[in-house]
């Protein structure tokens, strides 16, 4: 069972990703990302000319204030409305506020608003101004539009139902006028038209809009200017060819950028020039308008928006893959291109959608909680990997060769438990060293000098045993205790033969530590090797305050009596004596080139039975000299 440590240690990085996937969302800088996301998608995506339309606009430009002034008188108006009329417009759509006339001839325009079929005036609801007095309320509209928190247009207000008759959209009543039909207002109200309506955090919008204002989608546009247009000058002047007002579908607005009925749209951060790019109100209505014709003559595609309860699955979907991508692929790196792959792939596949077919669904949040849950687990799992480095480096210290350390790495997570070892058997060869006449040379040098003179000694011991897989599992004095086969089971031959070639490793090099030991006159080091093999009881072993790495049964006795055994007896500086258990587990090959005088069996203290003893004599075979050097 984990303790309460280390659960909060295991939970913590995934609580970090989660405040960043929701510090994400809430702070709004999600919803900006998506929104550029799909500014970038609407900017990019081919888009069909306003040419293609019947919709023709008449613009107020800069020049036409100059030549009449603002506001325009009433009259000019009446002359303009007459001539769309005699050029055969089947609607006038009219983008001006008159809720107070202007000039002489404002009973004009009121009549001309009162009688005519084809005309359609605007009131605004937000900022309460009316429409041309006189108007029915079957030929009025509001032209208020829904803006975004960042003050870009990318919403059209289709529609709101429940409402008096002249509370209509402009381009919904600029359309029924047009063909005589109110089939899809009537669908709206009766709720029996479906749309990819806009929804409270639907699509890319993860914080509240005003969803509940009516009936709303995103935006369709036309190629940006590129609408039949006309100044308001012009057609007082006649300049307007017929072909381009009859039976064509015409809006008079204000297109001067001093009137400031401009707007930003998607195409406004992505095109560059002097000045900020924006569309008139006019076009944003033809557009609208636009739309609306096409839905009419089933030539629109409605696409599709994410509702906020799928964006919000597909977040906890991708959020639970980042942890699997980073918990279950057991090579970190491996992890990474998976997660990385997962999330470029996911990405690019969401906005394909949006640029082919319309469908919009929210890319930023889904990648964050990929990507989050995913880092998360790396973070995971780089602190308990560094917490094992930390746990292998205390129970086994720096004696363990390198492939032997990388092999503990790798199997860290089947090896260790609570941070310790986990209690096993296992077959090993055991070695034991121990320094000869230790006694009589410590009488001889001082404390200093000693240290020096033994560090020496395991200098040429140690690296023997771990370029060979082996571990020095503790230093006893002037001695050690080294173990080949542990903390990971492997070949007991290969280990055994591991073990001799060690030992004949450090023969030659006590051999030549003697030679320089002699020439500064210091004391000379003899040493014995116990050998044995056999199964120990290997595991962690201590308490909080010191723990080790035990290496605990008979074998390891078998190897230190060995090492003590008739001390008497010993030739040259190193003295090896190995059982028969090791010798009779090397390979045959191997065995058959090693020189070994046989002891005969020996009765040892702490064992009923005898051990069968032989010595490791000086001479050996050219064939397993060369197996030792390597």
């Amino acid at each position: 069972m984990r303790s309460p440590a280390t659960l909060a240690r295991q939970t913590l990085p995934y609580l970090g990703g989660l405040l960043a996937i929701i510090l994400l969302r809430s702070t709004g800088l999600a919803q900006t990302v998506d929104l550029v996301l799909y500014d970038f998608i609407t900017h990019r995506r081919p888009a069909e000319s306003g040419q293609q339309t019947n919709i023709t606009l008449i613009g107020i430009e800069e020049s036409d204030i100059q030549r009449f002034a603002w506001p325009i008188d009433d009259g000019l108006l009446c002359d303009a409305i007459d001539k769309l009329d005699q050029l055969g417009s089947v609607a006038i759509g009219f983008d001006l506020y008159r809720d107070k006339g202007v000039g002489p001839r404002q009973q004009c325009l009121r009549d001309r608003f009162r009688d005519s079929p084809k005309l359609i005036s605007i009131f605004n609801v937000a900022a309460d101004i009316g429409p041309v007095p006189e108007t029915p309320p079957q030929r009025q509209s509001y032209n208020d539009l829904t803006m975004d928190a960042d003050g870009v247009l990318r919403r059209d207000l289709v529609h709101v139902t429940g409402q008096d008759a002249a509370t209509v959209s402009f381009p919904m009543r600029v359309m029924e006028v047009a063909t005589g039909k109110t089939s899809l207002r009537e669908a709206l109200d009766n709720g029996s038209h479906d749309d990819a309506w806009v929804s409270a955090n639907g699509g890319g919008y993860h914080n509240e809009i005003d969803a509940d204002l009516g009936f709303q989608r995103l935006l369709r546009f036309r190629e940006p200017g590129s609408y039949r247009q006309f100044t308001f000058g012009q057609l007082l002047d006649d300049q307007i060819p017929q072909a381009a007002i009859q039976n064509k579908i015409v809006l008079i607005g204000s297109t001067a950028p001093s009137l400031r009925d401009l707007y930003e749209v998607p195409h406004s951060r992505f095109r560059q020039g002097a000045e900020l790019f924006q569309v008139a109100g006019v076009e944003i209505h033809a557009n609208r308008l636009a739309t609306l014709l096409d839905q009419q003559r089933n030539r629109f595609t409605s696409g599709w928006i994410m509702p906020g309860w799928g964006n919000l699955l597909l977040v906890l979907t991708c959020g639970v893959g980042g942890v699997l991508l980073g918990e279950r692929i057991a090579k970190l790196r491996h992890s990474e291109i998976a997660a990385g792959a997962t999330a470029i792939t996911l990405g690019g596949g969401l906005l394909l959608l949006l640029y082919q077919l319309h469908i919009w669904v929210g890319v930023v949040m889904p990648i964050a909680a990929l990507i989050s849950m995913s880092g998360a687990a790396w973070f995971r799992r780089g602190a308990v990997s560094q917490q094992h480095t930390q746990q292998i480096r205390r129970l086994l210290g720096q004696t363990t060769s390198p492939a032997v350390a990388q092999q503990l790495w790798n199997q860290r997570e089947e090896l260790l438990r609570d941070g310790r070892f986990k209690g096993q058997q296992l077959p090993v060869t055991v070695l034991f060293t121990d320094i000869a006449g230790f006694a009589t040379v410590s009488e001889q040098l001082r404390p200093g000098e000693l240290m020096e003179w033994l560090n020496r000694g395991m200098a040429v011991c140690v690296p023997a045993v771990t370029r060979r897989g082996g571990m020095v599992n503790k230093f006893t004095g002037d001695g050690m205790l080294a173990v080949f086969g542990v903390p990971l089971r492997d070949d007991p031959a290969a280990e055994a033969a591991a073990a001799i070639d060690a030992a004949c490793e450090i023969r030659a090099g006590l051999e030549r530590l003697t030679t320089e030991l002699s020439a500064e006159q210091a004391p000379a080091m003899r040493m014995r090797i116990g050998i044995h093999s056999g199964d120990v009881l290997v595991g962690s072993m201590g308490s909080a305050e010191r723990i080790e790495y035990a290496v605990i049964g008979d074998s390891v006795n078998c190897a230190s009596r060995l090492e003590s055994l008739e001390k008497s007896r010993h030739r040259g500086v190193l003295r090896v004596l190995l059982s028969t258990e090791t010798l009779q587990l090397l390979p045959a090959q191997y065995r058959q080139q090693l020189h070994v005088e046989h002891w005969g069996d020996i009765n040892v203290k702490g064992r009923d039975e005898p051990i069968g003893v032989c010595e490791l004599i000086t001479d050996i075979a050219p064939a397993a000299s060369q197996a030792t050097e390597a």
